[in-house]
């Protein structure tokens, strides 16, 4: 449906995957082969979402030094980027998109060859009373973190500046750190009774426990059943079933969910989580034409073996890689996930990586678990920092299922070990033996995964079948 013969994709979102796509179809096909066009809705393009705590937080200038390309870089390139612009409808029969200008609200049909979905996720916003009050943000995109920081600007500066996070989750526990800096009163209202519920519950209670020393006031079992206002229709306090919490700004931290309203109204698949399901190649399961990648689908999990839900810009960035190839004709695939996120608040540092005790347990695997307490550094070298990992092992074979991480400077990054391992299918006793790098400014003679693994190998070994 391009001119003069030349196929022509059509991109709808315009963030990591889609512009990802973009870009890799475009370096491998010419602007005489093939026809590039992407709609974003918002105001930017292939920004890093990950970092809006950080800009808001004030660690990070921002929105500019959240770019990696802006549209104009991207229209230099040769692709058709219009911003402000709405699919607002799939016609897969026909093979077109109906698009509205959100600035004249002007629409139009636009076909297409070949058309690959980057809807992302939206954040979780359950219909409360109130919920859509003035000062009330969900933090998404770069927008939305540009509206909190116009809020936080417009409110009138005091000895009590009070804020409410709900939900603590990666974005909820990063933006409490956020207010925190800027000099609010922060409280967090958790429905679980830890935060970090990626985390199992022994674990998320070190984190709760590091949030409390900073002076972050974080409530568990906490059921929101409501925004109450005051003048002029601002939120004034957050209630739950056990009573009210003063709020001059509200930041929503209760997760995302894929944007794949499109996708559902058109009869594409999607799956248990509302992700739409691809194959290896992020085809879109049953079409030819269609693609999808980012936040809006689901992806194997390759240690449960089961589709999961998980929005992260990494995965992103690499489904679009995967996509542009082969939209282009080349060839590439996608295999799947182990689950490996990091996160932190202030100096402590959170990091996971394949299955909790209630994954392996719904999957039906047996398994035994180990907690060790180690350190970032030799123990008499300044700045030695403490550690906690746990470890997850299979029962009888011995492989490794999964491995979280919480302590200081140095903890985080130590994960990457347990997701190589994960990658592998490595047992814990073969992690005992792998050949990592040490001195003393970086980690004791044994690393503290190591430990994890000789404890959990023994235990495997008690176990027995």
């Amino acid at each position: 449906m391009g001119q003069l013969g030349r196929e022509r994709l059509l991109i709808i979102g315009g963030d990591a995957a889609g512009m990802s796509a973009a870009s890799q179809a475009r370096r491998l096909r010419g602007r005489g082969e093939l026809d590039v066009v992407a709609f974003e809705r918002g105001h930017f393009t292939s920004y890093s979402a990950c970092g809006i705590p950080y800009w808001v937080g004030g660690d990070v200038d921002g929105p500019d030094r959240l770019i990696a390309r802006t549209p104009e870089e991207h229209r230099e390139r040769g692709i058709d980027l219009r911003l402000r612009t709405e699919v607002a409808q799939l016609d897969l029969d026909r093979g077109r998109v109906r698009v509205r200008d959100l600035e004249s609200g002007a629409e139009s049909w636009e076909g297409y060859d070949k058309l690959v979905i980057a809807t992302g996720a939206r954040p979780v916003r359950p219909p409360l009373p109130g919920i859509d009050a003035a000062g009330v943000h969900g933090v998404q995109t770069l927008d939305d973190g540009q509206a909190l920081l116009d809020t936080l600007t417009g409110l009138n500066g005091g000895p009590e500046r009070r804020a409410v996070v709900v939900g603590a989750g990666y974005i909820g526990v990063e933006m409490a750190e956020a207010l925190l800096t800027r000099g609010y009163e922060v409280t967090v209202l958790n429905r679980g009774e830890q935060p970090m519920s990626t985390l199992d519950p022994d674990m998320g209670r070190l984190v709760r426990e590091a949030m409390d020393g900073l002076g972050i006031t974080t409530v568990g079992g906490a059921d929101v059943t409501g925004i109450l206002t005051g003048d002029g229709g601002r939120v004034r306090a957050v209630a739950t079933e056990d009573g009210e919490y003063p709020a001059d700004v509200v930041a929503l931290g209760m997760g995302v969910e894929p944007e794949t309203t499109l996708a559902r109204e058109a009869g594409l698949p999607v799956g248990e989580y509302g992700g739409l399901l691809t194959d290896l190649s992020m085809r879109v399961r049953g079409r030819e034409e269609v693609w999808a990648g980012g936040d809006c689908v689901e992806v194997l999990d390759l240690v449960s073996g089961r589709e999961r839900h998980i929005p992260l810009g990494t995965h992103a960035n690499k489904h679009g890689q995967v996509i542009g190839s082969n939209v282009a004709g080349g060839y590439g695939t996608f295999p799947g996930v182990v689950g490996t996120a990091v996160s932190k608040v202030c100096s402590l540092e959170i990091a996971r990586t394949g299955l909790r005790e209630k994954d392996a347990e719904a999957v039906g695997l047996r398994f035994v678990t180990v907690t060790v307490e180690s350190t970032s550094r030799a123990g008499y070298y300044p700045g030695a920092a403490p550690m906690t990992v746990k470890m997850l092992a299979e029962r009888r074979t011995g492989r490794l299922l999964g491995c979280q991480i919480v302590g200081r400077e140095g903890a985080a990054k130590r994960v990457d070990i347990a997701a190589v391992a994960l990658t592998a299918g490595m047992t814990v006793e073969q992690i005992t033996a792998l050949d990592l790098g040490y001195a003393p400014p970086f980690s004791p003679v044994w690393d503290p995964v190591q430990v994890a693994a000789r404890k959990a190998v023994a235990a495997v070994r008690n176990a027995g079948a």
